[in-house]
């Protein structure tokens, strides 16, 4: 597995979590979470009144539910960033030692 490297600083990537655009984009994600969950409810109602088939109803709602997945994964990647830059500081200090 191919090592993931942070060049950001600590205080650089708290930075850009307390900053106005990582707001503004955190908004904009948390409006798609909405719009994708609202668009599986409608096909539980469009599956109860037009009765598509069962394998175009799961590929849609699997394709729904990847892209959750992948918003909560780039809603959360300051606090990976963060954690992953501990553990290499945290190493550092150990080859130190």
């Amino acid at each position: 597995m191919e090592e993931v490297q942070i060049n950001a600083t600590l205080d650089q990537i708290a930075e850009l979590k307390e900053s106005i655009i990582w707001n503004d984009i955190v908004r904009e994600l948390t409006a798609w979470k909405v719009g994708f969950e609202g668009e599986m409810s409608s096909i539980v109602d469009d599956a109860e009144k037009t009765n598509p088939s069962t394998a175009s109803v799961l590929l849609h709602m699997g394709d729904l539910n990847g892209r959750q997945k992948a918003v909560d994964y780039v809603l959360n990647i300051l606090d990976v960033f963060t954690d992953l830059k501990n553990e290499e500081i945290e190493m550092k200090n150990q080859e130190v030692s």
